[in-house]
């Protein structure tokens, strides 16, 4: 009997529960293989005593619909950075991998199907190069890779923020106000953008393109008539003024290379006011709604099409490579050409043109 193993890392998706029901259910058509899932991405494996899981038809039963992942989801840790405390109360990061790979050996894992975005496809290039028959799965409600059109998660995500532009706009028109939704997106305007256009945003602030924050108050003035009136302001969590940096609200967590971004919204307000803005101005934050729930039929689709894909690349030693939507078709690409570069919203993008035909500002 074979084993395989899945991991999901990173933040959590709407639509990893699909994606691990139809490997799942793809394996279950040969004989010879069997699913197995690690507990909070690597780190199931790394812990003593291990956390490992079966996954039969039976424990996958029903999990299409649901948020979150049944097997948990980390971004601390992993088998290049584990966390370690010293003895004089600090903390440092061991590699562990080689450690990982000889214990994966002793459990007879013959593959690995890792789930997650870009910090997981570099763990999952890095495992690979060191010989371990690892694939990629591609996860991130961001939509910021760019081997592949659309990662499951981020039409979830979007519909999620465009219904709250839906709800803000009608508070916004009642009371005469500014009102300012923060969305994620890390360092890509992906969601912001969309859920901008989608739900009749007049103004959009992108990480990709720095603001003028005196732009955008004349943008919000000219919304009001005798202070009537009412603006409703999509803005991205890393979003910034020129000449600014990235807004975050902690300092980084042990074992976790990201930054935590958020807390962007508060500041546009005081910017927004202390360039002299009378009107009233409100601000909501999503955050992590964005990532929970029910995802979205789209979302369950790709990320199903993702996991019978993923499997069958195990079936044809297709390692090295990570499953890619290249519309209309589910291929395979290369991990070196995943981690090449981000994919960042342009000037001349198709949505952006959009965005400006129906009269939306950007603060530039």
């Amino acid at each position: 009997m074979k084993r395989c193993l899945i991991v999901t890392g990173g933040g959590d998706c709407p639509g990893l529960n699909a994606v691990i029901r139809a490997v799942v259910k793809r394996a279950s058509k040969e004989r010879d293989w069997e699913i197995v899932g690690s507990i909070e991405a690597f780190n199931g494996i790394l812990r003593e005593p291990t956390e490992i899981v079966i996954l039969d038809e039976k424990k996958v039963e029903g999990i299409h619909y649901r948020g979150g992942t049944i097997i948990q989801t980390t971004n601390r840790g992993g088998p290049f950075a584990w966390p370690i405390k010293n003895k004089d109360g600090t903390w440092s990061t061991v590699d562990r991998s080689e450690e990982m790979l000889r214990k994966m050996q002793y459990l007879g894992i013959d593959a690995v199907i890792n789930i997650g975005g870009d910090g997981s496809q570099r763990i999952s290039k890095q495992l690979f190069d060191m010989g371990c028959n690892i694939i990629g799965v591609p996860k991130t409600i961001d939509n910021d890779l760019s081997a592949t059109d659309f990662t499951f998660g981020f039409q979830t995500a979007v519909q999620i923020a465009t219904e709250a532009v839906d709800k803000l706009v009608t508070t916004a028109a009642s009371h005469n106000r500014v009102m300012i939704l923060e969305v994620m997106g890390r360092y890509a305007g992906w969601i912001a953008l969309n859920a901008a256009i989608a739900g009749g945003a007049e103004i959009c602030l992108l990480p990709e393109f720095p603001y003028d924050i005196n732009k955008v108050l004349d943008n919000v003035n000219q919304r009001f008539e005798r202070n009537r009136g009412f603006v409703n302001i999509v803005i991205s969590e890393s979003a910034r003024a020129i000449g600014k940096d990235y807004t975050t609200l902690s300092e980084k967590e042990i074992g976790n290379e990201h930054r935590r971004l958020g807390g962007v919204a508060n500041v546009l307000m005081h910017e927004l006011k202390e360039a002299g803005c009378e009107h009233s101005i409100r601000t909501t934050v999503l955050g992590h709604l964005q990532r929970g729930g029910i995802p979205i039929a789209y979302d369950r689709i790709l990320a199903t099409q993702f996991g019978v894909k993923a499997f069958e690349m195990v079936l044809n030693n297709e390692f090295g490579k990570m499953v890619s939507y290249r519309h209309p078709n589910i291929v395979s690409v290369s991990l070196e050409e995943v981690l090449k570069q981000p994919k960042l919203v342009e000037a001349d993008a198709s949505l952006m043109n959009t965005a400006r035909g129906v009269g939306i500002h950007f603060g530039d």
